[in-house]
């Protein structure tokens, strides 16, 4: 009886472990994706194009074809027209990850001009965006693959979005 219980015990152990890493593997992905947006995040607030280029697969393209070359033209345009860029990532959406391919549809606001501090004691939030991303593994971490993104509304926002605004921008 001692043995049937001590080799139950180890099958539950090894199946509980295997459940673990499991889990663990996909929140890892979740965890380095959501990095990846935090990085761009600071990419382009630091206006460092070239770091920007680095997060997209060679063969790139965006929902109007645009290579990775014409991105980086249209990126390093957009960068140099405007100081003082934040960007805040609100909600994130990872839609599935699978065989090394994953699909992110996130919504962030950028804003330019004066100091951050002032942006949010005037609550002036900015431009909010959708972006629909398909990413592609790429060593230990992800790279985008394909963009699509569209100018949205203060009553566009999802629900996530807008509970991070709210503590972004409190008494909106």
């Amino acid at each position: 009886m001692m043995k049937i219980a001590r080799g139950f015990a180890a099958f539950g152990t090894a199946m509980l472990l295997c459940l673990f890493f499991a889990c663990c593997g996909r929140n890892d992905d979740r965890t380095l994706i959501h990095a990846l947006l935090e990085k761009i995040g600071q990419r382009v607030e630091e206006k460092d194009t070239e770091g920007l280029m680095a997060f997209l697969e060679e063969d790139f393209q965006d929902f109007e074809k645009r290579d990775k070359a014409l991105a980086e033209k249209m990126v390093r345009d957009y960068l140099r027209d405007y100081r003082g860029i934040v960007m805040y990532i609100l909600g994130t959406r990872i839609d599935e990850i699978e065989e090394g391919e994953a699909s992110v549809q996130t919504e962030v606001v950028l804003s330019s001009g004066a100091a951050k501090a002032f942006r949010k004691l005037f609550r002036a939030f900015g431009d909010f965006y959708r972006f629909d991303l398909k990413l592609r593994k790429a060593g230990e971490g992800w790279r985008i693959s394909y963009a699509r993104w569209q100018y949205i509304g203060l009553n566009d926002l999802s629900p996530e979005s807008l509970s991070l605004l709210k503590k972004i921008f409190p008494g909106i």
